[in-house]
């Protein structure tokens, strides 16, 4: 199969691509810098096409630039992890919805969209697909708004499968820097004695990046689960739970000191995704 990836420098699109081609798929891969492209392993493996989707040009077929591929996982999004920023709605939401619409118009009928569990807003407990979305921030909001704008474009181009991959919680090689545990990392390596952190009983959804793209990819690669797709471990740990497994892994010594940070005003304490939707696709 041959699967178009937007983003694919990214953190999860750095994976995807590496999965894909370990399952013998042909890959185009998109991003806006070639330089940081062609620091992956992959470059050489994997059609590159460098495309700014800000640029745009609306006599622009992209399902014939990319060379009509069967599906397009779309990763790309600026701003993170800002997710307060309004650059979220007042640039990429109709940036990408541009992007996106030219694609299905001029041939794409298979899109895989990431989208994230802040969607859900400040709903708690065990959340499923079939909650109405009461995002809370800039990036839900415009994330939300995309998936609406998606549906629409559905009902004019009735063979479009589209399937809405919610993130929860990732780790793992090539995350952001100022993520939990690579600032841990980075404080054990400093030689520091105390490492600050909330008070850590937020209940989150954690799931290691290289599950995350096996999801994304195995989401993509078939097309009888579609719509919102939770993609998630399904199993609440605490914040604190979660460092504390992390240092006993690793052996660390660094003393937690918790509820120097406050908790993020945009998140409930406890919340995890449903996973019943994401078992069903083999």
């Amino acid at each position: 199969m041959k699967v178009l990836v937007t983003g694919a420098s990214g953190f999860i699109g750095n994976h995807v691509v590496q999965y894909l081609l370990l399952n013998n798929h042909e890959v185009v891969a998109t991003s806006r810098d070639e330089s940081k492209a062609k620091q992956k392993t992959w470059y050489d493996k994997v059609k590159y096409i460098p495309f700014d989707i800000t640029s745009l040009s609306k006599n622009e077929n992209l399902f014939d630039f990319f060379g009509q591929p069967d599906v397009l996982i779309h990763l790309a999004w600026d701003g993170l992890p800002n997710f307060l920023d309004t650059i979220h709605i007042d640039k990429n939401l109709f940036f990408h919805y541009e992007f996106l619409k030219n694609y299905i118009e001029s041939g794409g009928n298979h899109i895989v969209i990431t989208g994230t569990c802040l969607e859900y807003g400040m709903q708690s407990g065990s959340l499923d697909e079939d909650m109405i979305p009461q995002p809370d921030c800039a990036y839900a909001v415009a994330k939300d708004s995309l998936r609406r704008f998606i549906v629409e474009l559905q009902k004019k181009h009735t063979g479009l499968v589209y399937q809405w991959v919610r993130l929860f919680y990732m780790f793992g090689e090539g995350q952001y820097s100022k993520a939990i545990l690579p600032q841990l990392e980075l404080a054990v390596k400093k030689g520091e004695n105390v490492f600050n952190m909330s008070g850590g009983e937020q209940l989150r959804d954690y799931l290691h990046i290289e599950k995350v793209v096996e999801n994304i990819s195995k989401i993509a690669l078939q097309d009888e689960i579609t719509g919102i797709i939770n993609c998630c471990n399904g199993t609440p740990i605490s914040v604190r739970k979660f460092v504390e497994d992390f240092l006993y892994k690793k052996k660390y010594t660094i003393k937690l000191n918790l509820g120097h940070y406050p908790y993020p005003s945009y998140e409930p304490m406890a919340f995890w995704g449903s996973d019943v939707k994401l078992k069903k696709i083999k």
